[in-house]
């Protein structure tokens, strides 16, 4: 077999290639553009079992190769017209963003390059690209001159590095005990992280993967606005010590998953410089405050963490994944590097040559900082400031238009970021958990809209996650609308729990 019979199967200087290229870009460009000016709703409201069966038809493999026109054919019938359109403005469940035309387009720049961002032999300039981007972050967040950072897949990623750090740290600094080495010490079990009870669930997930456990985490109660309490923090950390066990670390969220909540960091970073604990702030959701022209002091004390995560997949618009992890000392890094010869030699390093896996704990790695870098110059940051204060004043007025409708509970009546949890609650109290989860399956299974759910005290609320800039209050209306008509029809339908 010829090696041109190949050609067409990648991109690359033949004519083949370079044909094959354009004809599929276009049409899978024509079929997305039909999609989304076609599309009226957030999820055509079909069941889980009926887009199964869909897919389970799907022929997965060709012997010869198929035509490729059927295969985007397929992928729009039984895949992009199954999908959730996060784009519409009615789609406000989950932090789950419309992605930002310019990251779009990068995304395909990404995959035609393939850079593997662990070394500069596989990445080059891409690595000064997400170096200098770091930076930025890391100005913007005002860090000391010594910070530094990597991109990530997202906050769990980026949790579970700031939690491994550390612990390391601690470990190396009280006992003189190298974990990268040694494994973890004997007194290990005695070592506690502390974070609110409304923390990131990868604050457990991340102790028992680092062999810890989830015993040694300790949650501390919230207030009403769901921030955590310090006095009960300061106090909960000098009990640990009396018992002779090992405070490590205090996780400060800014932006809790379901309220949007920023704990007092500024508070918080006294208490553990006091103790001589490690602070980590997950900003998953909050970090691109700051960006905002409103709202940036939410994040006051940030700069004194000792380690920080931001998501660019939440409120920089950005497509999955594309998050960061950031340290106040890059120092720090020096827990997880790992030098491989064939990869990242540390004579290298004496060479200035930069190889990225020395701060990740991944090895290959996408070239993610492209999207970010196209966005930021085609959008603009005012833009980004304008489109984020836009979805906090949207909650605001969320706020005001439930509060005066009797029928709804509110939750957060002044949300810090763009959630808004409420439940219906006109009707038998007994039986408004089944009323609003009934609510929210008739929401999505008319394709009304895409709405969360979740859990306040135990009761099940419902939720808006206000992502998108170009929500209007009017989608918000014509929502509570629906909600009352399908809460009308579990009554007329007598259902009882």
């Amino acid at each position: 077999m010829n090696t041109t019979d190949f050609d067409r199967f990648f991109l690359n200087n033949s004519e083949a290639g370079l044909q094959s290229f354009q004809d599929i870009v276009f049409e899978a460009q024509h079929l997305l553009s039909h999609f989304y000016k076609n599309n009226t709703d957030a999820y055509n409201g079909k069941q889980p079992h009926d887009i199964e069966k869909e897919l389970n038809a799907l022929s997965l493999t060709s012997k010869d190769g198929d035509d490729p026109f059927n295969v985007l054919e397929d992928v729009k019938e039984r895949i992009v017209k199954n999908s959730i359109h996060v784009s519409h403005p009615t789609s406000i469940g989950h932090l789950h963003c419309p992605p930002l035309v310019p990251a779009i387009a990068a995304e395909m720049i990404i995959g035609a390059l393939n850079q593997s961002m662990d070394s500069w032999d596989q990445s080059s300039a891409a690595t000064y690209l997400e170096e200098k981007l770091i930076h930025w972050v890391s100005e913007k967040l005002d860090l000391p001159k010594n910070a530094d950072g990597t991109f990530t897949s997202g906050g769990t990623q980026s949790n579970y590095m700031g939690l491994l750090l550390a612990r390391d740290h601690f470990c190396a600094k009280k006992w003189n005990w190298n974990v990268k080495v040694n494994g973890l010490p004997p007194e290990a079990y005695k070592m506690r992280i502390l974070c609110s009870e409304d923390a990131h669930f990868t604050v457990k997930k991340s102790a028992f993967q680092l062999g810890l456990g989830e015993k040694a985490v300790i949650t501390i109660e919230t207030d009403h606005n769901k921030k955590i309490n310090v006095h009960v923090l300061e106090a909960e950390i000098q009990r640990l010590k009396s018992e002779g066990l090992y405070p490590v670390c205090v996780v400060a969220t800014a932006g809790t998953t379901d309220f949007g909540s920023i704990d007092p960091i500024q508070d918080i970073a006294l208490i553990t410089e006091k103790n001589g604990l490690w602070l980590h702030v997950d900003a998953a959701y909050g970090g691109a405050l700051m960006l905002s022209e409103k709202h940036s002091n939410k994040l006051a004390g940030i700069k004194q963490a000792d380690s920080i995560t931001i998501d660019f997949h939440k409120q920089f618009y950005q497509p999955i994944s594309c998050g960061a992890f950031f340290v106040k000392n890059k120092e720090r890094f020096r827990y997880l590097a790992h030098h491989a010869d064939y990869l990242n030699p540390e004579n290298d390093e004496d060479g200035g040559i930069v190889h990225l896996v020395s701060k990740s704990v991944q090895t290959t790695r996408r070239f993610d900082a492209l999207k970010l870098f196209m966005s930021l110059r085609i959008v603009g940051e005012k833009n980004f400031a304008n489109m984020i204060d836009y979805t906090i004043y949207l909650a605001n007025q969320t706020v005001g238009v439930l509060n005066q409708k009797k029928q709804f509970e509110v939750c957060n009546r002044i949300p810090e970021i763009n959630a808004v949890v409420f439940r219906y609650a006109d009707g038998c109290a007994e039986n408004l958990d089944e009323l609003n989860m009934y609510i929210y399956k008739r929401i999505l299974h008319t394709g009304t809209a895409l709405v969360a759910k979740t859990k306040v005290n135990g009761r099940v609320f419902l939720k808006f996650t206000l992502l998108n800039p170009r929500t209007t209050i009017v989608d918000i209306e014509d929502i509570l609308y629906s909600i009352s008509q399908f809460a009308s029809e579990y009554e007329n339908r007598g259902i009882t729990q």
